[in-house]
């Protein structure tokens, strides 16, 4: 890696109980640049995910963010830190606009508070208007212009999935951990997914690391593949170069593994 890594895991591990989901990984992405994550069922790539977003705490190893020592900070504050993360499954506020749940996606980097919003204070009306300005600019960008005023939850699912890349967008993160986006889309969906991924890099400064197992759309995307199989790494290098691995190979013809996917 020419330039220092955005995100850096030292050989981290994480337990559940008897059951080592992550056995010493060691992962780097370097800013801007588009990371896969792959491997069989239960290889431990979200728990992977977790721990780099906060929700787990490793049991060793250490996570850098843009030189920064992750160890023990709170998950509120990733998200300020630079860090958005898509789950597995949808979650967005079903019963909310899309334009409303794109807001949510920028509430930690709110300054004024509830006070100085029930005063109407000037800095308020000026949060807000940058705020507007962002979410018309995050749906611009993915397509999402003419669903802002409706319900998320009625909305097709493919759409859904570019709602919840938006919501992360808002913060304007360096890294976007995309975990599974193209899960259960029709290929319609996943080219659409694709090249909003595409625009998104083109306009922004973001790092992608992305799980999924749609290795035809993770070879669309990635620059650098990592491969685990029972919480362990057992490759790395350039996407065509990696699908050639006989450890991959085997690993993917052998079925599924045992920790967390």
């Amino acid at each position: 890696m020419s330039e220092a890594p955005l995100l850096s895991a030292e050989r981290v591990s994480m337990r559940f109980g008897g059951l080592r989901a992550l056995d010493e990984v060691s992962i780097e992405l370097a800013p801007r640049q588009v990371v896969g994550l792959i491997g069989p069922n239960g290889s431990g790539k979200s728990t992977f995910i977790n721990v780099v977003s906060r929700i787990y705490e490793p049991n060793s190893g250490r996570v850098m963010f843009d030189g920064r020592d992750m160890a023990g900070v709170p998950l509120h504050r990733v998200s300020m830190l630079g860090i958005s993360r898509t789950f597995q499954n949808v979650r967005l506020f079903a019963t909310m606009t899309v334009h409303d749940n794109l807001v949510v996606g920028d509430t930690p980097a709110m300054r004024t508070g509830i006070l100085g919003a029930g005063l109407a204070l000037p800095s308020v009306r000026r949060e807000e208007r940058a705020i507007e300005d962002k979410v018309a600019r995050v749906a611009e960008l993915l397509g999402l212009t003419p669903y802002l005023q409706r319900l998320s939850g009625s909305l097709p699912y493919g759409l859904q999935k570019l709602v919840e890349l938006g919501r992360a967008l808002m913060p304007d993160p360096r890294l976007v951990l995309l975990d599974e986006p193209v899960a259960g889309m029709n290929p319609a969906d996943k080219r659409a997914l694709s090249v909003a991924l595409s625009r998104v890099r083109k306009s922004r400064d973001v790092a992608f690391l992305l799980v999924e197992h749609d290795m035809t759309f993770v070879m669309s995307l990635v620059e650098y593949l990592y491969v685990l199989n029972f919480g362990k790494l057992i490759a790395k290098g350039a996407p065509e170069q990696v699908q050639a691995d006989p450890q991959v190979i085997a690993a993917y013809l052998g079925g599924g593994s045992r920790a967390e996917d």
